[in-house]
């Protein structure tokens, strides 16, 4: 099992590329090489491959918190969980249910920023509804929020202490933000989902 996120930059349009094009290579370029394991195109929407599928919620969650640092801006994102039958050197030529199911999961956003679909109805079906109330809060990230939450993902390992002087915040900041942000919440999801994919 591989998994696949399809996606596009919401109010690209509204901002020079200078401002978020770099920001969202450099977090792309964590999960591996160009044209490899992800692809940009059409100027705003993007492809990543994810081997490990049980990493795909804390990459789409770690795009959002990415994106969401420029204000105004947010990202749409399918994610389809399934196979890769079909392997290319550059992703967007490759193939497999995971492709189709990330484009499908894509087509059918409409008015969420995420969804994801695999071919087990049960558990897209619970999960999703999930996404849906934690995206209750994260749509709503402010800038500050949004930095605090990427850096979290960045740096597993570090405390508060160690996350304020990163952002040269005091320790009593970054907690209140991460309450406000609903990250222990967010995590919650991202742990369920984990246990849950273990199962199908």
């Amino acid at each position: 099992m591989v998994s696949v996120i399809t996606g596009d930059i919401i109010n690209s349009r509204n901002h020079s590329p200078e401002k978020w094009l770099y920001i969202l290579k450099e977090t792309l370029s964590k999960y591996g090489r160009e044209y490899t394991n992800w692809e940009i195109f059409r100027g705003d929407s993007f492809q990543l491959r994810i081997n490990n599928p049980k990493e795909v919620l804390k990459v789409a969650f770690h795009l959002k918190a990415a994106m969401k640092q420029v204000k105004g801006m947010d990202v749409r994102m399918g994610i389809g969980i399934g196979d890769e039958s079909f392997h290319e050197e550059k992703v967007s030529q490759s193939n497999g249910s995971a492709f189709i199911f990330s484009g499908e999961a894509f087509e059918c956003l409409k008015k969420r920023t995420l969804l994801l679909k695999s071919d087990e109805e049960f558990f897209d079906k619970e999960m999703n509804l999930y996404l849906e109330l934690g995206l209750l809060r994260m749509d709503h990230w402010t800038v500050i929020e949004a930095t605090l939450v990427k850096s979290v993902i960045e740096y597993p390992n570090y405390n508060q202490i160690q996350l304020a002087s990163l952002l040269n915040k005091t320790q009593s900041t970054i907690s209140e933000t991460l309450k406000r942000s609903c990250f222990d919440e967010v995590s919650k999801i991202e742990k369920m989902f984990k246990e849950k994919l273990d199962r199908i």
